[in-house]
């Protein structure tokens, strides 16, 4: 590539040990991670995606990845190390997003405004939603002491964004920063469609969504 990339997503696939299996799991006939893959190759804000797989996964990820001129496997063990291949080809003030590739259906839009944040001077973004559910905390034995407020609550999702001065310090902090320490970020509106698939329900439930057709408006 000639010019500087001026935004990058990592898509990481090894957050819990099941992952890389849960990645090649299919949905509507495809595995997970072709559908993840798509919907970043569809949002023209991002330059490059950048697939970290496990060595051990390489082959069997390469036979499911998109064949696109901005799709990159990059078989690494840690995203640090994956970010130090990519990282000569990017431009000073590169978007870097960091997004789970099990959250298969994260839409288009989500992207976009994590990519506009940090354009607009963000430092950190993280996609979030209001919690729902109604939260106690429980004591050891298990009996319930207390309902949480949930006004302030929100469930977390991906792609998470840095830019490039994030991202190195999050990266001197752990190998993985997808899963480090958010305080401070800004947030932007998440979206139900980016639900983690990662057990036999999930899967039942983006069978269905896939089925149902488009889910955002176009471009």
């Amino acid at each position: 590539m000639k010019n500087p990339l001026r935004c990058v997503a990592f898509v990481t696939v090894a957050h819990h040990p099941a992952d890389p299996e849960f990645a090649l799991a299919t949905v509507q006939g495809e595995a997970l991670l072709a559908h993840t893959v798509r919907e970043l190759l569809g949002t023209p804000e991002i330059d490059l995606v950048a697939v970290v797989v496990p060595p051990r996964c390489a082959q069997a990820f390469s036979a499911v990845l998109p064949h696109s001129s901005r799709c990159r496997m990059v078989t690494a063990i840690s995203l640090r190390d994956a970010f130090a291949e990519i990282a000569p080809l990017l431009s000073p003030d590169c978007a870097i997003l960091v997004h789970d590739a099990l959250r298969a259906f994260a839409p288009q839009r989500t992207f976009r405004q994590v990519v506009a944040a940090l354009r607009e001077g963000a430092e950190l973004v993280v996609p979030v939603l209001p919690m729902s559910d109604t939260v106690k905390t429980t004591d050891p034995d298990g009996v319930i002491t207390a309902t949480v407020d949930r006004t302030g609550l929100r469930s977390a999702q991906t792609p998470i964004g840095f830019s490039p001065t994030a991202f190195r310090s999050a990266l001197a902090g752990a190998a993985n920063p997808g899963v480090a320490d958010t305080a401070g970020a800004a947030t932007v509106p998440g979206d139900p469609d980016a639900m983690r698939v990662a057990s036999a329900f999930e899967r039942t439930l983006a069978e269905a969504l896939v089925a149902g057709g488009d889910r955002e408006d176009p471009l």
